[in-house]
């Protein structure tokens, strides 16, 4: 496998890649968290009810999985830049209208199409990793990413809540606006179109089905898709049920519970660096996969065990560091061994390893509150069923063949 990058000018730039490609991979956590502790005015601004509000994170899912599914193809046949600088604009677009919608049912078209706008970030970010780099290189690569995206859907719903100290749920639109014309400008002016014509592919319709229906067939894809997205749903559920549990059971100001948000956030990005640090040297990408895996589970379970133990807050927030930091170690390796065997459709690839990240991993926020409040149970048995469930589709769906072995 190549260990090296395939394009010496990134491998030049890297930081510069870094910063953007990490701009762009964090629209979908920041569009989708900074305004949630703005939903209790918004319901009462708008003359609306909580569950029409919850529709704008519905909506968001919704536009995000169609946005990807629709862009990732299309950046396969008309290059990186082109959907790219497109999706920006009708993000930034979209992001205003959702500042100034006057009634609850704009909103949540307005943010329909915000996200399809976001999806181009989301995907175009992935799939040109995978256009510059390959192999170990490829999952250094992704781990420098977590430095930058790998905080954004734990800090938002924090930086959105100080957004409000200073101005309404408005405002937190105008900053995603914002936002949105910044990373505009910064990729129209310092991203090269990182796919040569001679290695697009024509979108139609029918391959492009043909190519999905392919991807879904592929155990391999599929398990580590899947590792991915199940995993990611344990963030969903920290995050839904982290402020209740936290807070009303353990009795922690909102102060104090943002100090534990960023302790945990620190463990995600050093487990990230250090991944990158050890893939290739100490350990192969499947290892290092199966160890972040092995990690979030015994985490989960031992969350699950001290909560309904009744031991106290530090027993339960150990293992609840060990859940959040192992995210560090099996993104930038689930995504690397998803991408590394499509790169001739990178951008249907990354597109559909996206939906299943935010679509499956999306499922886990509501179950946490299914279970109800008064315990941080629920939570814990949610974060831990999921990465039971993440490890047995990695030990089931790519275990054989050439490609699982090499990295082993």
């Amino acid at each position: 496998m190549t260990t090296t990058a395939t394009t010496a000018p990134v491998h030049n730039n890297t930081a510069r890649y870094v910063l953007i490609l990490g701009g762009l991979s964090a629209f979908a956590p920041l569009s989708i968290d900074m305004y949630l502790p703005a939903l209790p005015a918004m319901t009462t601004d708008l003359h609306s009810n909580p569950s029409t509000l919850q529709l704008t994170l519905a909506g968001f899912i919704v536009g995000l999985a169609i946005g990807q599914l629709v862009l990732g193809p299309l950046s396969d046949a008309l290059g990186r830049r082109r959907p790219l600088l497109a999706g920006l604009a009708v993000y930034a677009v979209a992001s205003a209208l959702c500042a100034f919608a006057p009634t609850a049912e704009l909103l949540v078209a307005a943010r329909v199409l915000q996200a399809m706008g976001a999806a181009a970030g989301i995907v175009v970010a992935r799939a040109t990793v995978r256009d510059l780099y390959s192999g170990v290189a490829m999952t250094r690569f992704f781990s420098m990413l977590m430095l930058v995206n790998g905080l954004a859907p734990i800090l938002a719903p924090a930086l959105g809540g100080q957004i409000l100290t200073l101005t309404s749920w408005r405002g937190v639109f105008l900053v995603l606006t914002g936002f949105g014309v910044l990373l505009l400008a910064v990729c129209a002016l310092a991203l090269p179109e990182p796919l040569p014509p001679e290695a697009r592919r024509p979108a139609r319709l029918v391959p492009t089905l043909r190519t999905y229906r392919g991807l879904l067939a592929d155990r391999r894809f599929l398990g580590y898709a899947l590792a991915s997205g199940l995993l990611f749903g344990a963030i969903f559920a920290y995050i839904a049920g982290s402020p209740f549990a936290l807070q009303e059971v353990y009795g922690l100001s909102p102060q104090q519970y943002s100090v534990v948000f960023g302790v945990n956030s620190l463990g995600l990005v050093l487990l990230g660096q250090l991944n990158g640090r050890i893939v290739g040297r100490l350990a192969g990408e499947r290892t290092l996969l199966r160890t972040g895996l092995l990690l979030a589970t015994a985490g989960g379970a031992g969350v699950v065990v001290t909560a309904a133990a009744g031991a106290p807050m530090l027993g339960v927030l150990v293992p609840l560091f060990v859940v959040i930091s192992s995210i560090g170690m099996v993104m930038p390796n689930a995504s690397s061994l998803a991408l590394a065997e499509h790169g001739h459709h990178a951008g249907a690839a990354s597109a559909l390893l996206g939906v299943l990240q935010f679509v499956v991993g999306g499922l886990a926020a509501p179950l946490v509150g299914l279970a109800g409040g008064g315990s941080a149970v629920p939570m814990g048995a949610v974060m831990a069923a999921f990465a039971v469930a993440a490890l047995v589709a990695f030990a089931t769906l790519t275990r054989s063949g050439p490609a699982a072995e090499k990295t082993a």
